[in-house]
């Protein structure tokens, strides 16, 4: 379903934010990109929504080249989620026109079929359609979030950290939210995360990338049973598991 092929990204002042990226990921996968920041990461699902600049390589959906600017037609089918609920929602626009947007974009007529459908599936409802982003939880705004993103019954759902201006509960909703929609969707998935347990629940395999580059590819039972090879990933498999005191000599 997604095919990236030497993926480079220079930004004005010659910054190479992504040097030579390439992955494939499966219809029906769900692909994590992890990473410290800085390392180009949140960069590679911007270039393909066509939000970073591409210097060079390759971007296919489905075995097609993407073009630049990119076609209705790719916005149908791919969405992206962001990462903070408080900045991607207007303040004053009510959820229902949050939801109505991008279905007058794209020439739909069932609004309220389509917006009382996708409020249900986030696990909110109809109650929530004409409330304003200051009347919601982090948690409730991100699943406005996400049936914005779903409601245009897309194949391809791209999450740039979904989850982490989130508490640890609401997280926990939020992901599981994501992972059920998947599976009845029939949905792939390619989500960013500096988390790796969050990669290792919601990922079938994941990428590590440093400075722009990619270091290693991994299947999540690689990286359950800690089977990295390069010293980078050993590291932030380390860094995951948290403070550990030195033994009492």
């Amino acid at each position: 379903m997604i095919d990236i092929r030497d993926l480079h990204v220079t930004f004005d002042g010659g910054v190479r934010a992504v040097r030579g990226v390439s992955f494939a990921v499966a219809r029906g996968e769900s692909y994590g990109i992890v990473g410290e920041s800085g390392s180009g990461k949140s960069t590679v699902l911007r270039a393909i929504c066509g939000l970073a600049p591409t210097s060079a390589g390759h971007l296919l959906i489905d075995g097609k080249e993407l073009t630049s600017p990119r076609s209705p037609d790719f916005y149908r089918r791919v969405q992206m989620v962001f990462q903070d609920p408080y900045a991607s929602l207007h303040p004053r626009h009510t959820v229902d026109r949050v939801l109505s947007e991008p279905l007058a974009i794209h020439g739909f007529t069932d609004h309220e079929t389509r917006i009382e459908r996708a409020l249900t599936e986030v696990g909110l409802g109809p109650s929530f359609r004409f409330r304003y982003p200051h009347q919601l939880s982090g948690g409730q705004r991100q699943r406005v979030a996400v049936a914005r993103a779903l409601i245009l019954e897309p194949q391809v759902l791209l999450l740039d950290e979904p989850t982490s201006a989130l508490d640890a509960s609401i997280q926990a909703e939020v992901l599981n939210l994501l992972d059920r929609l998947r599976t009845e969707r029939g949905l792939t998935y390619v989500m960013v995360s500096h988390d790796l347990a969050v990669v290792a629940h919601m990922c079938d395999r994941l990428l590590v990338m440093q400075h722009g580059q990619a270091v290693e590819e991994l299947t999540r039972d690689a990286l359950r049973a800690h089977q990295a090879t390069t010293p980078y990933t050993q590291q932030l498999l380390a860094a995951s598991e948290g403070y550990k005191p030195a033994p009492v000599q």
